[in-house]
């Protein structure tokens, strides 16, 4: 920083003794009416000269001047306003809710009876996620008989109807009948356990038919999840014979219609080999909708698979038994591969052909909230 001299001041009086000199100077001069910063406080000599100080700094703040106290003004009759507003002494002019109780003289008497005996309406109880309410909420009595393994939920009503099932030690007849997870159900001498929810994915080879048994004892996927764990989990939908991909495994029965049933819309992605080139025009019309015997069927889409005419990428979302092949064979193609590789969101990462895993919690999770969107 360049500092510019006066000529006619010297050197030394931009010395060190130079400046004492002048603070002295200056404390005589004032006649002892300055203050001291000893000890960091200001001292006055007289309590004028302390207001005027602080007027003084007040004023430089803005504090002092006439503006600001307006404004401090307007700003305490807005303050004002807004309670005199929201007070209970002056009505608004807004239209409040009516107190149909109150109005009632019949409804302001059934209340005061049931203050008096204690029996106020309770609270709905908040179910926190499809988990909490899986594992603590009530459920039907035949789901829980088929969640035991011991038959399927049809059969359950059969066994519910013939007087056959107890429940906290009584004989329960009432098809619709809910049962929380800690009551005593009994089906003759043995206690039903419910079973926790089980998820299982499956690679599905070749030649394995998607069946729980078959009277010609034929190699079913039964096989290949046998030892996945001990409850009682059957396929959700089917895959045929020659078929591979994505086949999934649970004894969860709603997930299971519900990722079957048509309205849920679960979309599904095959890799189709066929005996020949696909041509362009035949990929033209399979994108507008192709029409079968059993209706008009409109892929969600269609893709050539590298640069190869023969491998196509599908996605549809109808389950029919064998439309992939049926829609093919309708253009004049013979399906020589069908594999399905991703099945509601679920894909065959790190999962080798005829193995099989568990899903995760995320994985459970989005399948529950996907099957519940409908198709629009």
């Amino acid at each position: 920083m360049n500092r510019k001299f006066n000529k006619e001041r010297s050197e030394e009086d931009f010395s060190p003794r130079s400046k004492e000199r002048k603070h002295t100077e200056n404390r005589k001069n004032n006649n002892g009416r300055g203050f001291s910063s000893k000890g960091g406080k200001r001292k006055f000599r007289s309590e004028d000269d302390s207001e005027d100080f602080k007027f003084n700094r007040n004023k430089k703040r803005g504090f002092g001047n006439k503006d600001s106290k307006k404004s401090r003004n307007n700003r305490l009759e807005k303050t004002e306003r807004s309670f005199r507003r929201y007070s209970s002494d002056v009505d608004s002019s807004k239209p409040r809710r009516r107190n149909v109780i109150a109005e009632s003289e019949i409804l302001t008497e059934i209340m005061d009876r049931r203050k008096n005996e204690g029996r106020m309406l309770p609270r709905k109880k908040r179910v926190l996620s499809l988990e909490f309410e899986e594992k603590h909420g009530p459920i039907r009595l035949n789901k829980y008989i088929a969640n035991a393994g011991i038959c399927s939920r049809r059969e359950a009503d059969v066994l519910i109807a013939a007087g056959a099932i107890t429940v906290n030690g009584e004989v329960v007849t009432e098809m619709g009948h809910k049962v929380m997870p800690t009551d005593e159900v009994r089906y003759g001498d043995k206690v039903l356990q419910r079973e926790k929810p089980v998820y299982v994915l499956l690679n599905k080879p070749k030649d394995y038919i998607t069946t729980t048994d078959d009277e010609r004892d034929r190699a079913n996927v039964m096989e290949l999840v046998r030892d996945a764990c001990q409850e009682r989990i059957y396929p959700v939908g089917r895959l045929d014979r020659d078929t591979t991909g994505l086949l999934l495994f649970t004894n969860d029965g709603d997930l299971t219609k519900k990722l079957t049933h048509p309205s849920s819309a679960i979309e599904k992605t095959y890799s189709v080999e066929l005996d020949k080139n696909f041509a362009s025009v035949d990929m033209d019309m399979l994108r507008n909708g192709i029409e079968l015997s059993d209706g008009k069927i409109t892929p969600d889409d269609v893709q050539f698979i590298d640069e190869d005419s023969k491998r196509i990428g599908i996605t549809i979302h109808s389950g029919k038994n064998r439309i992939i092949r049926r829609i093919f064979e309708s253009l004049g193609y013979e399906v020589v591969k069908l594999d399905r590789v991703i099945f509601a969101g679920l894909t065959k990462k790190d999962l080798p052909r005829g193995h099989w895993r568990f899903l995760s919690k995320n994985e459970v999770s989005f399948l529950k909230m996907l099957s519940t969107k409908e198709k629009k």
